[in-house]
């Protein structure tokens, strides 16, 4: 039986998505040991990430290929402009700043917008990771902090998308079509751009552990 793209991008990449969840960031701020603000700054994080990743993605919608991965009800920039809000009130742009490893995230999101199999990599780690696990998070954040929808964990909810095991199933579907798309050189260069995108966004929530230790 022959494996589909998304089931071979899956397991090629399987230990580096582990990796990522994995991170003791990740595990301090599940275990409840975060005050509100240290929650906020990996939202802050996300917010530049996703300002960068959400702006290549209109600037591609229109391409034959990497179109075909734009949806805007996956838009997050206004959901994390709720949660920031939230979080450190109104005034919330002056008390936030890109990390190092985030500045290197979103450089390397905009040095591969005009390479299809670059964006999507980007677009896929990010996006299917948040409709999967990223909706756990939002359930244990959700009895942490106390927070409801309309600001704290807005970037979690994906109501727009209706039902999101259909969406999911709709979204690999598009990346077998890359199969179609992409000689097996390109589908392996993507799959490595899909590891470090894993790494990059693993390194983000390293720096964010460092910064909760040094304030300690």
């Amino acid at each position: 039986m022959t494996t589909s793209f998304s089931e071979t991008l899956r397991n090629a990449t399987w230990a580096d998505h582990e990796s990522a969840e994995s991170e003791s960031y990740l595990s301090e701020l599940m275990s409840g040991r975060l005050s509100e603000h240290e929650y906020g700054q990996m939202v802050a994080q996300h917010y530049f990430a996703y300002t960068a990743l959400d702006g290549v993605s209109r600037r591609l919608a229109g391409h034959p290929v990497a179109g075909r991965f734009v949806f805007p009800e996956l838009f997050r920039e206004r959901a994390l402009e709720r949660d920031l809000t939230t979080v450190y009130g109104p005034g919330w742009r002056e008390r936030v700043a890109p990390s190092k490893s985030t500045r290197t995230l979103v450089a390397r999101i905009h040095q591969v917008a005009d390479w299809p199999g670059g964006f999507i990599a980007h677009h896929y780690t990010r996006y299917l990771g948040d409709l999967s696990g990223g909706q756990f998070i939002r359930m244990e954040l959700q009895k942490i902090y106390g927070y409801a929808k309309g600001g704290g964990v807005d970037f979690y909810f994906f109501d727009e998308l209706g039902s999101l095991p259909r969406f999911k199933t709709e979204y690999r579907s598009r990346l077998d079509t890359l199969e179609r798309e992409f000689d097996e050189r390109e589908r392996r260069r993507m799959i490595g751009e899909v590891k470090l995108a894993y790494q990059l966004n693993t390194e983000v929530l390293t720096e964010l552990m460092h910064t909760v230790k040094a304030a300690a």
